[in-house]
């Protein structure tokens, strides 16, 4: 595995390694890496001849009482963990290397990064926007592999992707969760043991959606109500939102109906926590996807 820090060397790197044939597997992250991430590493190693992991945490998506500087970093253990999961580059620039000049030019998808999470967080999904347009004209033509667990994102990166007609096909991975449910996320650990415990009820609204869906609950009312109320049993754990969304285009609905997906985000302590899972209503039945779990080895690694 070989780290590479600047722009021009890593649009060297995969263009030589198309010329011979090879396809590309793009992991954009930022850093502090966890089985989720570890995940989406396997899929791309699995499915591709290269794997370029990038590791940049972009300031352009926080805002300014955000937790930018407090946002955990360990490269060296980044580059251990991508190193044990096969990649062959991780992309580790600097801030003024992404970002030479004052940016004057910035990606806005209309509508979709405007509510849920873009509510709290105004800005947010544009600096995302530009960081990953920015990611994709460097690593050019690829498969890139996104989780789940950030629906919203995943979404604008997919409309994007298509609006710019950009030579990459997105591929959406499962959220994954630690044993006890709670989705993986690097945010996790700015909890401490009682917030930790306390934030277990994010999941578990989530299975009891799950649960009264098998039942035959379509309502949308209906679903953001058991999520209201399973959160509200939880003193530390604030509920920010609970939406449920067509999977696509994140419209609101009234009714389950195709691809559904429901969505929350709380806050715990100094944490922001984020959740979801989708719903599929078929003629033959219900498909829920809420996720895959880590093995405990996985999950603490």
């Amino acid at each position: 595995m070989i780290t590479i820090t600047t722009r021009a060397d890593l649009r060297h790197w995969t263009g030589s390694a198309r010329a011979t044939g090879k396809t590309v597997g793009f992991v954009p992250t930022m850093g502090s890496l966890h089985e989720g991430h570890r995940s989406l590493m396997r899929v791309a190693r699995s499915a591709n001849d290269a794997v370029v992991l990038s590791i940049f945490v972009n300031p352009l998506q926080f805002g300014p009482s955000e937790d930018l500087d407090a946002y955990p970093r360990d490269l060296g253990r980044d580059l251990d963990v991508a190193a044990a999961e096969g990649v062959d580059v991780v992309f580790a620039p600097t801030v003024s290397e992404m970002y030479p000049e004052a940016m004057v030019t910035t990606v806005h998808v209309a509508g979709l990064g405007d509510d849920l999470c873009g509510r709290s967080r105004p800005g947010h999904f544009d600096g995302v926007s530009t960081v990953v347009a920015k990611l994709f004209s460097i690593v050019g033509p690829c498969f890139a592999y996104l989780g789940r667990k950030d629906a919203q994102q995943l979404a604008i990166v997919r409309r994007l992707t298509r609006d710019l007609d950009l030579p990459v096909t997105v591929v959406g991975c499962p959220l994954v969760r630690e044993t006890d449910g709670l989705a993986l996320s690097s945010r996790n650990a700015y909890l401490a043991p009682a917030e930790r415990a306390a934030a277990v009820v994010i999941s578990r609204s989530l299975r009891d959606v799950a649960d009264a869906v098998r039942r035959g609950e379509r309502d949308a009312d209906a679903i953001r109500s058991i999520v209201t109320r399973a959160i509200a049993t939880e003193p530390l754990v604030t509920l920010e939102y609970a939406e449920v969304r067509d999977a696509t285009t994140l419209g609101a609905v009234t009714a389950l109906s195709d691809e559904t997906l429901v969505a929350l985000a709380a806050r715990v302590g100094n944490a922001r926590l984020i959740d979801n899972c989708t719903i599929t209503i078929h003629d033959t039945g219900v498909e829920i996807d809420l996720g895959v779990i880590a093995t405990p080895a996985e999950s603490e690694a």
